[in-house]
């Protein structure tokens, strides 16, 4: 059953020898590029809590701009999925 588990990375006590600390941290502490503007990179134990993180970032981002393009994106693509698989669309007009 560990297939389905994520395994850990090794972690080593290295110090180099001529590093000097000046508040900037671990030079060699390998991080992701956006671990500080986002919540849904790191531990996330599942599959909900990801979702959840990641609609909270969706929602309380302050860049509007780039909300209003992903949700038109995804409706662009929705749109084409449809009429790819010849979708009646016409049941979202109606005849008068």
């Amino acid at each position: 059953m560990g297939f389905l588990k994520l395994k850990k990375n090794k972690k080593f006590s290295y110090s180099p020898r001529f590093y000097d600390d000046k508040g900037q941290g671990n030079p060699y502490e390998i991080k992701h590029k956006f671990d500080e503007y986002r919540t849904t990179v790191g531990e996330n134990p599942n599959l909900k809590t990801k979702f959840i993180n990641a609609v909270n970032e969706f929602k309380y981002n302050k860049d509007r701009q780039a909300n209003k393009r992903i949700l038109i994106i995804a409706a662009v693509l929705i749109l084409l999925f449809l009429i790819l698989i010849d979708f009646d669309l016409t049941i979202f007009f109606s005849n008068k």
